[in-house]
């Protein structure tokens, strides 16, 4: 398309039109356009501005902490943030508004970084309030946190690069020489034209110690020490493994996360302590409120916000007869107090913008690291050839200090004196100028000695520095003493706890559930059925497979929960209601199916939780019974398995239910009967306990069967009862097998 005439002042005179602003505008095609306008543009944002680059750091952040490093305010006292954003603007022109709110985001108190870099005073706001703003630069102090020591270390040794400001008044760095993969450490988000980045921050310990496993092993398995993201507000992560390696391969995908809460039973209260990274307490509020108002949400009285000095906390009142599982799983659904971190690991390396995954990084990480530690012991390299230089010309002094003395007693002009001991000695001009600078003092045969009882040592230093340049093994040893040092000074534990996918109950606006009376029966090969009491009187007569036969009964109701245990060590939670109402002639639900059980695990108890006030007590073969609080089985997150249930160690002959104290009876192989009351057991916190010993057994016999001393035929239980537990028991009398003697009448 051909460009406009430019108009001359001619045509200005003629046509009046044709003045100002309408003289400006030229025709010019599209293509162009973006190539020359849009293009230069959009490189800019990308490179110097929203996409972080290796070292974690984006421009604006990477300005403004080597401004504070340079002001001494890593070890000096905080100043006024005014004065760091005023002397920023010497590396970062972009205004005092976009430094300060730089220096926010990296603040102790705004609370956005696991590891915050800079160690604020006053008030910074809090990135899990939308309306809770940062005080204004002159009223607030800072200077930078401790860690930035790692930042910044050996920066003055030629690590990285330096490059001029905007306006060539000073240089600063390109990259910082960080001593732990930060990028990975530090969450960091921003917006480019046509890309942007979404990189999750990860605990710093976890961090180190992936990065020193993969220097040793770059083949390693990532899982084994970075376990998954962690974010500064806590929560807790739903973690599903599949979806994760998606993202730790390619630098892609999304994770749920969720707030944390616990219910105070006597205000009847739920207080919420944590939420997810990428929400606002108001955000939360806002659609509770939203929801109360459209009625879908009838059991919450009142909600506020109660956070304070000691943090987060939203409190939620309920209203009475309201279930706080039941409710936090509605709102975990319907409100942000669940909330999705989408992933997008997209980095400037080399000027060019790549999205990586967790080995991609910590490879280029790795290849960073290793050449700033390759320039640094470079820098320490030369500075000791340049001293063993000056020395061994000093060395050459120690053979004739006389003559030395006298040829520049001798030599008329200052100018001359270099020249002279070189040629008088045999020395460069460097080793002369050195020699000519030492004091009068100094000429004497113990300081000469001294200065050449370091050749030696510097020879050594050289060769090691040498031998290091030369061996990966070395550098990668010196990197991982160092990412050591940063996890023993500076590491510290999760805040975002890792919840299985599996374990998390999802709520359904559907289940309304109805609660009824219900008596539930349990198959030896584990078929489980529920039957209402009008089904039960029309046909009492249970049905089961033609090797089957029923293990237990009990009466519980629709809304009721099962603990189900397993032959493999494991409990899993389920509701009755879960299960259809069925009939004594049906053969019932295969529960290692309908529970996704492991494969050829099998159940061998089912029992109704209650409220969760009773005891178990489990009895081993080896005679020993361990006591159980059912509340150990309790969880707030409503998991549908438990590991470690009972004790792995020994085998298991019973589980025994109680809600008050009974009297067990204890049979061994060898027909011997122990009674002991569950009284005499300590109930034990810890699941997996192997207990106490109850009865001593003899070589080769163990307990076959136990149960409750009501539940047998035993008539002359004192016979059996022991006065202190372990005991032997006593022979099985024939009167108490509960068999009838056949005669011949």
């Amino acid at each position: 398309m051909p460009r406009k005439k430019k108009a001359n002042k001619e045509d200005k005179k003629t046509n009046p039109d044709v003045v100002g602003l309408n003289a400006q505008v030229l025709e010019q095609p599209i293509t162009d356009t973006l190539e020359v306008n849009f293009m230069p543009y959009a490189m800019s944002v990308i490179v110097s501005r929203a996409i972080p680059e290796i070292d974690g750091f984006k421009p604006s952040h990477r300005k403004l902490l080597y401004t504070m490093y340079k002001m001494n305010l890593l070890t000096g006292a905080r100043t006024k943030s005014a004065n760091i954003v005023g002397q920023t603007m010497r590396l970062n022109p972009h205004g005092e508004g976009a430094i300060y709110e730089t220096m926010v985001r990296l603040s102790k108190g705004y609370e956005a970084l696991l590891t915050p870099f800079v160690d604020s005073k006053g008030s910074f706001g809090k990135i899990y309030s939308r309306d809770m703003a940062y005080a204004a630069s002159r009223y607030t102090e800072a200077k930078l946190a401790p860690i930035t020591a790692e930042l910044f270390r050996d920066i003055d040794k030629e690590t990285v690069d330096f490059a001029d400001n905007y306006d060539g008044s000073m240089k600063e760095p390109v990259l910082l020489p960080t001593s732990f993969p930060n990028i990975l450490v530090s969450a960091n988000q921003g917006i480019a034209v046509g890309m942007s980045c979404m990189i999750c921050g990860f605990n710093l310990t976890e961090v180190c110690e992936t990065a020193i496993e993969f220097l040793l092993n770059p083949d390693c398995n990532l899982f084994d020490t970075l376990k998954a993201p962690d974010f500064s507000t806590g929560g807790e992560l739903i973690f599903d493994r599949e979806t994760m390696e998606t993202i730790y391969k390619t630098g892609r995908g999304s994770f749920k996360l969720r707030a944390k809460w616990a219910y105070d039973k006597k205000l009847n209260i739920i207080e919420i302590s944590e939420i997810p990274y990428t929400t606002t307490a108001e955000a939360i509020i806002d659609k509770v409120a939203e929801l109360i108002k459209q009625n879908k949400i009838k059991e919450i009285a009142d909600m506020r916000d109660e956070t304070d000095l000691n943090g987060l906390k939203l409190a939620i009142d309920l209203k009475r007869g309201t279930d706080p599982e039941k409710l936090m799983l509605k709102l975990f659904k319907m409100t942000p107090l669940t909330d999705t971190f989408s992933c997008n690991f997209n980095i400037l390396i080399a000027g060019m913008p790549r999205v990586m995954g967790i080995r991609e990084i910590l490879e280029e990480w790795s290849a960073w690291r290793i050449e700033s530690i390759r320039r640094r012991v470079y820098f320490d390299l030369t500075k000791k050839k340049d001293k063993l230089h000056l020395l061994k010309g000093l060395g050459k002094i120690l053979l004739d200090i006389d003559k030395a003395i006298k040829i520049i007693r001798n030599t008329d002009s200052e100018s001359e004196v270099v020249p002279n001991l070189m040629i008088g000695f045999g020395i460069d001009d460097i080793q002369a100028e050195f020699v000519a600078e030492i004091k009068l003092r100094n000429i004497n045969r113990e300081y000469i000695l001294k200065r050449l009882d370091e050749i030696t040592e510097l020879e050594k230093e050289i060769s090691d520095l040498e031998d290091i340049l030369k061996s990966r093994g070395r550098i990668n040893k010196i990197i991982i003493a160092e990412l050591k040092a940063v996890i023993k000074k500076y590491g510290m534990p999760r805040k975002t706890q890792i919840i299985s996918e599996k374990e998390v109950e999802e709520y359904n606006a559907e289940d309304d559930i109805e609660d009824y009376p219900v008596t539930a029966f349990v198959s030896k090969h584990g078929y489980f059925k529920k039957i209402t009491p009008l089904s039960l009187r029309m046909a009492a007569e249970q049905k089961f497979k033609e090797d089957d036969a029923l293990s237990r009964s009990f009466e519980t109701t629709n809304k009721a929960e099962l603990l189900v245990f397993t032959d493999c060590f494991q409990v899993y939670k389920a509701k009755i209601s879960d299960f259809e109402d069925t009939k004594a002639s049906a053969l019932g639900t295969y529960l290692p199916a309908k529970l996704e059980m492991d494969e050829n695990e099998n159940v061998i108890f089912v029992m109704d939780a209650g409220d969760y006030t009773g005891s178990l007590v489990f009895i081993y073969e080896n005679g020993k019974a361990a006591r159980v609080p059912l509340s150990s089985y309790y969880t707030k997150t409503n998991r549908k398995k438990l590991t470690g249930a009972y004790s792995q160690k020994i085998g298991l002959t019973a589980i025994i239910p109680f809600d008050s104290d009974l009297e067990i009876a204890v049979y061994t192989t060898d027909n011997r009967v122990l009674i002991f009351n569950t009284a005499a057991l300590s109930p034990k916190v810890t699941r997996d306990t192997q207990g106490v010993s109850v009865m001593t057994l003899k070589q080769k016999h163990r307990v076959r069967f136990a149960a409750g001393a009501d539940d047998t035929p035993i008539k002359n239980r004192a016979k059996y009862k022991a006065k202190k537990i372990p005991a032997a028991g006593s022979p099985l009398k024939q009167e108490d097998t509960g068999e009838e003697q056949l005669s011949l009448l």
